[in-house]
């Protein structure tokens, strides 16, 4: 098939060819049809010819397709279609594909880049005059309908209306790159320039993985770290738009008669280029790095950097150089540490102004708090180190607290905002550099009487809960750590004042607070039960509910497994992973704190009869994309790649509205980012989840993970569990039956009777095939999440056929029908006997 769609490729390239021998194709100025190509002489022209549309060529005689600007000489190059996929020589063209795509072919017909596939009935191609690329249906103009656009696959260059960030509803990702030879190679190049929406997001350009420059957060006017971000309504005006949808930034022209674009070059630059007419020049308005105070940690943890002062790097108040014999020598990357140990409640703040913020991505952020809230949340969390607005706009609105080394700070003589810095109350006083006026934000007199009230309460009741037994777990002061309405951090500190890292980053609940909102640990309170512990409801004194996940002190997850959890998931943030409030360790108690998912787990719905109609198949279809973008995230667009290793129903949580979440990362692990598989003697799991090369030779990868969420599907469609269901007579699992009756046509006798006949035939067999693709037994043959979730949103996404899944046997001869069986039994795989170790 595929021969013969080349060759009707080739023969129309050389019929078209050979009809403009004798006659010219006329082709609209900005638009190209269906029975028009574009060949490496011609152009599209923007309506109002502003930019164009067509071949150019680059070095080593490779040609690529572009767009660049009409009316300036030197072909400005703004986008580059395939930048890594060049025609080797001159004699290519470009079509729209028999999918409704942008195709590039070579002479012989074969397709060096295309566009997306799109549903379109009579597509055609536009150069509009933004310079947006567009596929549409021929008779829409609306620029919501657009199919397919080049805005959504930013080069090395950002142009106004153009934005880049995240859409967090379906994962798509955008930023700019640099070519890797400016000017005459377009291919991908090594630094990005690219926002991470964590904490409080803000941009980062990169050599590859390393941070070599940081904007600062956005603080409702400019970047934190960009005080020369002035917007002018008749020029620049930029805008960042943040929600639980997506992060972008972007900017625009008031002028129209003014170019200007934003690029990455291929040497590491930032450049804010504007074009001067006059001297017909692109004008170099603003660039990064600058100097040597934009070049990212330049002195290090607790460090400011000011430009004006030699050396340029200097300790904030109350801090000391941790390494003098380097700082001596100008090298103040090691940083600062504190002069005074951190006494907690009788700390202060020192108010440091016009710096830029130190990063954010692992910060704490509220955008509803006030400052004077900030301050008091900050003060009550032993752990946090400083704290600010995070918009200065309106008199200043919002929290942003950090907990943990604070990095990158910036002295400015004129812009930056206020930062509160934790100290020690000996070390506040005086004059500082960053602090003209000498403010100091202490903890009120009202304050510490009310704290001290709460704590005191808190240990008369946590007396009276426990029935007088004095086995105090916990000190009364971490009892004071309470939130307002989010995350508790650990107020655990060593003698020194300096901490380990790992500590940092795990968020602490006192042992108190956690009796008094699961009222004990009461019995009423029990949400469920699982191989590890049991899982409670609480609510914190502030109204707030939760979720107690409490270790069985018999439980096999031990206290690496358990940091490994907490340390994961707090670093991982998405819709449709479970939120981490906290945790706490407390002598042999062992607790994690989640938000509170009021339909619990999947399981408690799909495998309960009586419960199982509630999922209609809008909402089965929902959960399992959910599931797909949560898995993507992990193995694809999280700051780690990270394996699962557990994903079954009961740990798919769903919140009010049924939207999925996936929970439990206490087995699972992190990749580097060119690894692809890894190896472990220790193999854990749940029967009738793992793929075959994990559970025989303990092999796993983002592959194992596929195989466990296509597991999912099927028993999503079904209502049946794969572990415990069997087809009559003929003992099949459920895997080897949905195998058995999609070979015999039959599959959508599959679906769960409760759904009704509300469903799309269609869609039901969509994720049916996607499902065997997924549990297909070699996992080389397993597709990617992004595959998958392509394939589940395009109804003409093109699925190869599936294979023999794995583990589609039938039962032991031993084994019930119920999935009660002891988990420690050896079961056998593919005739294979292999013995579960800490099978949950």
């Amino acid at each position: 098939m595929g021969g013969f769609t080349n060759l009707l490729r080739f023969s129309l390239f050389w019929f078209l060819t050979s009809l403009t021998f004798f006659t010219t194709i006329s082709i609209s100025a900005d638009t190209l049809t269906t029975t028009q190509i574009l060949r490496t002489n011609q152009t599209l022209i923007s309506q109002n010819e502003t930019f164009v549309l067509g071949f150019f060529p680059g070095s080593d005689s490779n040609w690529y397709v572009g767009i660049w600007y009409k009316n300036i000489d030197d072909r400005t190059l703004v986008w580059v279609a395939n930048r890594d996929n060049p025609l080797e020589d001159s004699t290519g063209f470009l079509m729209i594909g028999d999918k409704g795509n942008i195709v590039i072919d070579n002479p012989s017909g074969n397709p060096v880049w295309s566009s997306n596939q799109t549903t379109a009935n009579n597509p055609i191609v536009q150069l509009l005059d933004s310079g947006n690329l567009v596929v549409k249906e021929a008779n829409l103009s609306d620029p919501t309908k657009y199919l397919w656009q080049s805005f959504d696959y930013p080069t090395d260059t950002l142009v106004p209306g153009m934005k880049m960030g995240w859409n967090l509803d379906t994962g798509m990702e955008k930023h700019i790159t640099s070519w890797k030879n400016t000017g005459q190679d377009p291919s991908t190049g090594g630094y990005s320039f690219k926002i991470d929406y964590h904490g409080l997001p803000e941009i980062f350009l990169r050599n590859n993985q390393n941070i070599t420059y940081r904007s600062g957060p956005w603080n409702g006017e400019r970047f934190s770290g960009v005080p020369e971000m002035e917007p002018d309504t008749d020029s620049i005006v930029f805008t960042f738009s943040e929600d639980e949808h997506g992060v972008y930034y972007s900017f625009s022209i008031g002028n129209q008669s003014i170019f200007s674009r934003l690029i990455v070059t291929s040497d590491g630059q930032l450049q804010r280029l504007a074009w001067i007419q006059s001297s017909q020049t692109w004008n170099k308005f603003w660039y990064a790095p600058k100097d040597q105070c934009d070049v990212y940690r330049e002195c290090g943890p607790y460090g400011i950097c000011d430009s004006n002062a030699s050396p340029v790097c200097e300790c904030v108040r109350g801090f000391k150089p941790k390494n003098q014999q380097a700082w001596n020598l100008r090298d103040g990357s090691d940083g600062c540490v504190r002069n005074t140990n951190l006494e907690c409640v009788s700390d202060k703040f020192l108010h440091m102004q016009n710096v830029k913020l130190p990063e954010t991505t692992t910060a704490f952020v509220n955008r509803s708090m006030t400052l004077v809230e900030c301050e008091d949340l900050c003060h009550r969390n032993c752990s946090c180190t400083a704290y600010a607005n995070i918009e200065i706009t309106n008199g200043g609105t919002g929290c942003v607290m950090w907990i943990g080394e604070l990095i990158d700070m910036r002295q400015y003589s004129d812009g930056g905002q206020d930062l509160y810095l934790r100290l020690a109350a000996s070390d506040v006083g005086g004059s500082h550099k960053t602090n003209d006026t000498g403010k100091v934000v202490g903890i009120t007199l009202s304050a510490a009487v009310i704290i001290l009230g709460l704590g005191f309460l808190s240990w008369k009741k946590r007396k009276l809960l426990l029935n007088g037994n004095t086995d105090r777990r916990g000190s009364l002061q971490r009892s004071q750590d309470l939130l307002m309405n989010e995350v508790v951090f650990s107020s655990k500190r060593e003698n020194s004042g300096e901490r380990n890292m790992d500590d940092l980053e795990l968020p602490i609940f006192d042992f108190n607070t956690i009796t008094m909102a699961t009222n004990n640990f009461s019995e009423a309170n029990k949400l469920g039960q699982g191989g590890f512990g049991i899982v409670y409801r609480g609510r914190l004194m502030e109204g707030q509910e939760i979720a107690v996940k409490r270790l069985s002190k018999t439980s096999g997850q031990g206290n690496e497994e358990f940091k490994n959890e907490v340390k994961l998931i707090v670093k991982l943030q998405h819709r449709n992973l479970v939120r981490l409030f906290g945790c706490c360790i407390d002598m042999d108690e062992k607790l994690l704190v989640y938000e509170y998912m009021e339909n619990r787990g999947l399981d408690s719905i799909l495998f309960d009869k009586a419960k199982r109609p509630l999922l209609n198949w809008r909402r089965r279809f929902s959960i399992i994309c959910g599931i797909a973008r949560g898995l993507l995230y992990l193995h694809h667009d999280s700051r780690f790649r990270i394996i699962h290793r557990d994903l079954k129903a009961s740990n798919i949580l769903l919140d009010s509205e049924m939207n999925p979440k996936i929970s439990d990362f206490g087995m699972a692990r992190i990749f580097g980012t060119d690894q692809t598989e890894a190896n472990t003697l220790r193999v854990v799991g749940t029967y009738g989840y793992m793929a075959p090369e994990y559970a025989m030779d303990g092999n796993f990868s983002v592959k194992s993970d596929v195989f466990s969420f296509g597991v999912l599907v099927l028993e999503i469609i079904s209502g049946k569990k794969n572990r415990g269901f069997y087809y009559s007579n003929n003992e099949l699992n459920l895997l080897a039956n949905v195998w058995k009756q999609w070979k015999e046509g039959s599959a959508l006798e599959l679906i769960d009777p409760s759904i009704g006949e509300s469903y799309s035939p269609s869609e039901v067999l969509r994720c049916i095939h996607v499902g065997l693709l997924c549990v297909q037994e070699r996992a080389e043959d397993r597709p990617t999440m992004s595959s998958v979730i392509l394939m589940l949103s395009s109804e003409t996404s093109l699925m190869p056929q599936p294979r023999n899944p794995g583990f589609s046997v039938g039962r032991n001869p031993g084994e019930t029908d119920s999935s009660s069986s002891k988990q420690d039994e050896p079961w056998s795989v593919n005739q294979v006997t292999v013995t579960l170790l800490d099978a949950r």
